[in-house]
């Protein structure tokens, strides 16, 4: 028998620190259940001291309050007692036994009723305890039971704590210690004394903290101006007394004495709280400075004819709106012609400055972007003012500038001579007779010499009006009808038809072919250059579209005429080509390029799928993918640069082979322009022993690019996408500056390290354009898909036959990931990447190959 009730004690035995703890558990539980009342009421007690609600109530209602306190507290005490149920051992023990399956305690404490002396029956039964004894071996401490939502529904115990935690924080009750010290040093009258209190609260624009003026035992106190200070003075009336100079108050102030005052700051001063226990305090003010701006660059006129006016912003606090107001310079105004009469009363031109969206607006730049071309200031001298506001209402003022209003630019002399028509009469009512005089003079016999005869007959339909207008006098309702005729009509004479475009073509050809016979300026040819860019994207554009509507018959109708199928991207190919002999000075290769130019131009048919012909915003892509390609070529040179510092014999050995840039055939000679363009690129970027500060120089020219793309509108703006495109060429053109003063410091390393940054920046910030064009048009051409075929028909592959794409990754342009997210696998492949490159166990080639890759990545 003894051995059998061994092992349930020894089982017991274990079980001794969890049934302690239960126990434990137990008394906190029952006191808990039966004395949460007493708490609650020295809680509550304790908030509404701490408040010193006491001192603004009837004594009749404080003491009314305290017999009520007292009596809930006894009764509470008495009820909880009556409650109580002191935990015994027993009561552990089976709170502990119920907590686990088949109450092994219980089994533990039971014998063998029948079947003792049953070898077998005895043999079960010792299974039976050794079983119980396992589980009550993993016994652990029950946790008590703490809920009182039954008992105090309305969770009244809560509301008294949070009574106690705000006059911890914000009440008196921390100066119950110091007037206990008071008491200590023997003044029996100070702890009966008054007492006070105080708050400073800053302006809410300023973002600061308030302040509690009891903890600031110092003598200085420096806040802002316009802050609001409440002071509360509690004891006996006239013990304590406040004197401050720092509100300014010159008329009927109240008593210095009063209970509670209120004031604001604004001025140097002193605040002081004079009697027992009072303090005093120097104040300082934190004077709200008026916020700022500057004009960052010069006006400038878009493409389109808009203004951009970049600026720069800064106020401590935040500036919260901003303004440009535009007057016309009447100074520099050349009166003559319809500017000769006097002009009629306009308001200024007002703009709101554009804000950030999000982040600070404590220090930043924005450019201001507007089209005025409608307006009747338009290419005339104005004035532009800048001025921005804080919350506090301080202005700050920027400079005027004076400049020429940008407006669209007319370079048919016909829609010139109508735009300033527009302008005379927008001028004043007065030019009405002589705006009808010049245009009937302009449209007489129209034959041979006004090609548009929808123009044609919205012009005479604009004189009617005008004549009309003028003889029952024109009014400003009429007038403005008229202008907004005389701006269509214009709009269809300079855009023109496709011939119109190729005519302007030509003689924006045959200016920039006599500027580089007669040897012009940089600055002339690069104008030139730019008119001619222009013209060739327009001509493009309707060639594009008449092919589009089936009106181009002359392939149907000469079906052995040759012609040649071209893009945009090899035909910007051949622009950068041509300027690149003409920077180089090679004026005979520029000048048989340009022929080969107008070659083409006059036989060609443009692809679909040209990119930025066909897709809006494809053209501002396409400027961002050669900036991309440019930056790959720059980092390539680099890293070549790094390698030969430390293997100057690599530069040679990858360098034999090649050919000399100079070397290649003339446009004409069995080779077409493709071929040449690209063997004169690979030749220029070939060239090896470029020093690093012509590395940087090429950096720089670079950045001013990307800042310049920039600067016009891309595609999506407005959007999700359109923010995140312009916030990833933000980080390019950040890490392509420190870029270039790596390079000019020599360090060539660190420039790769940038260089990288500025290509996966370009990379997203091409993927986020691509992204809100599709989501803006998700049916029209030059979608995604539309692109992607596009980018297969430029033809240009890598050394091992993948089609670079238009983003300047190398790939299939197919889904390959089925979903997945790919910016999140290809970093993973970088890590992978890192990881492997220090891995010392591989081979130094196998590192080293790792490590160019991340340079490139």
């Amino acid at each position: 028998m003894t051995e059998r009730n061994q092992i349930p004690q020894v089982a017991l035995d274990r079980l001794r620190w969890p049934l302690r703890l239960t126990q434990l558990g137990l008394w906190a539980e029952r006191l808990t259940q039966s004395f949460w009342p007493v708490w609650s009421i020295l809680f509550a007690v304790a908030a509404v001291l701490g408040f010193g609600l006491q001192d603004m109530l009837p004594v009749e209602i404080v003491w009314a309050g305290t017999l009520l306190a007292l009596g809930g507290l006894v009764w509470s005490l008495i009820d909880g007692v009556r409650r109580f149920e002191r935990p015994t051992r027993d009561a552990a023990l089976d709170r502990l036994d119920r907590a686990m399956p088949g109450r092994p305690i219980t089994s533990l404490r039971d014998t063998q009723a029948i079947g003792a002396g049953d070898a077998a029956s005895a043999s079960v039964w010792r299974a039976h305890v050794d079983r119980m004894a396992a589980r009550a071996a993993a016994a652990r401490p029950v946790e008590p039971d703490l809920r009182l939502a039954r008992r105090d529904p309305f969770a009244l115990r809560y509301v008294a704590l949070l009574g106690l935690i705000m006059a911890l924080g914000f009440g008196s009750v921390w100066r119950v210690v110091d007037l206990g010290g008071i008491v200590g040093n023997g003044s029996a009258l100070a702890a009966a004394g008054p007492t006070w209190e105080g708050w400073v609260q800053p302006p809410a624009y300023t973002g600061k903290p308030s302040l509690y003026l009891n903890d600031i035992k110092g003598d200085d106190l420096t806040i802002p101006v316009g802050s609001h200070i409440t002071l509360r003075l509690y004891g006996n009336v006239g013990a304590l007394t406040v004197d401050e100079t720092v509100s300014g108050r010159t008329g009927a102030i109240g008593s210095a004495s009063a209970p509670q005052q209120d004031f604001t700051v604004v001025q140097n001063g002193k605040l002081g709280i004079d009697g027992q226990g009072g303090h005093r305090w120097t104040v300082t003010v934190q004077k709200d400075l008026p916020p700022s701006v500057t004009i960052t660059g010069a006006v400038e006129r878009a493409a389109s004819g808009e203004l951009r006016l970049p600026f720069h912003a800064k106020d401590y606090y935040g500036v919260t709106r901003g303004k440009a107001v535009i007057t016309l310079d009447t100074a520099a105004l050349d009166r003559r012609y319809g500017l000769a009469t006097t002009p009629e009363n306009r308001s200024p031109i007002v703009l709101d400055l554009p804000m950030p969206l999000n982040g600070s607006r404590a220090d930043f730049s924005q450019v201001l972007t507007e089209d005025l071309s409608k307006n009747a200031w338009a290419n005339l001298p104005v004035k532009i003012a800048l001025s921005v506001e804080d919350a506090a209402g301080n202005t700050g003022a920027a400079p005027v500038v004076a400049a020429m209003l940008p407006g669209r630019r007319f370079f048919d002399p016909f829609a010139e001579a109508v735009i300033e028509m527009r302008r005379d009469l927008l001028w004043s009512t007065a030019n009405a007779t002589r705006t009808d005089e010049i245009l009937r003079a302009i449209t007489w016999r129209p034959e041979g010499f006004i090609r548009n005869e929808a123009a044609y007959l919205q012009l005479r339909v604009a004189i009617k009006q005008l004549d009309a207008g003028t003889a029952a006098g024109l009014t400003p309702a009429a007038r403005d009808q008229v202008a907004e005729t005389l701006w269509q009509v214009a709009l269809k004479i300079e855009d023109g038809t496709l011939s119109d475009a190729l005519e302007k073509l030509r003689q924006s050809q045959d200016r920039l072919s006599e500027a580089i016979r007669r040897g012009a300026s940089k600055d002339e040819i690069a104008g030139l250059m730019q008119d001619m860019k222009q013209a060739l994207q327009n001509y493009m554009a309707k060639k594009l579209a008449e092919n589009k509507n089936g009106q181009n018959k002359d392939v149907a109708q000469n079906p052995a005429q040759k012609q040649m199928t071209i893009n945009g991207d090899q035909m910007q190919q051949l622009m950068d080509r041509l300027q690149q002999l003409m920077e180089q000075g090679r004026t005979d290769e520029a000048q048989a390029l340009l022929d080969r130019l107008r070659q083409l131009t006059e036989n060609m048919q443009v692809a679909e799928g040209a990119n930025g012909m066909q897709v809006p915003g494809g053209q501002a892509m396409k400027g961002l993918s050669d900036t991309l390609r440019k930056q790959q070529s720059l980092s390539d040179q680099a890293f070549q640069n790094l390698q030969n510092q430390f293997n100057p014999g690599h530069g040679a050995q990858g360098q034999s082979g090649q050919s000399n840039p100079g070397d290649q055939g003339q446009p004409g000679q069995g080779q077409s322009g493709q071929g040449q363009l690209g063997q004169g690129q690979a030749g220029a970027d070939g060239q090896t022993g470029l020093d690093a500060q012509a590395l940087a120089d090429r950096q720089k020219a670079l950045r001013d690019e990307l800042n310049r793309q920039a600067a016009q509108s891309l595609p999506g703006d407005g959007t999700t996408g359109g923010k995140a495109a312009r916030d990833a060429l933000v980080r390019a053109g950040k890490a392509m500056d420190q870029a270039e003063q790596a390079l000019r410091g020599k360090d060539l390393s660190s420039a790769l390290d940038h260089q990288a940054e500025a290509m996966d920046a370009l990379r997203q910030g091409l993927h986020s354009m691509d992204q809100a064009m599709a989501q803006g048009q998700p049916n029209a051409p030059g979608t995604k898909g539309q692109m992607e075929g596009a980018t297969g028909q430029t033809g240009q592959i890598d050394p091992l036959g993948r089609q670079i794409g238009q983003t300047g990754s190398i790939g299939t342009g197919q889904a390959m990931l089925q979903g997945k997210d790919v910016y999140r696998r290809a970093r993973e492949i970088l890590d992978e990447i890192r990881r492997r490159s220090s891995d010392q166990t591989r081979s130094t080639e196998e590192r080293d190959y790792l490590r160019r890759l991340l340079q490139l990545f």
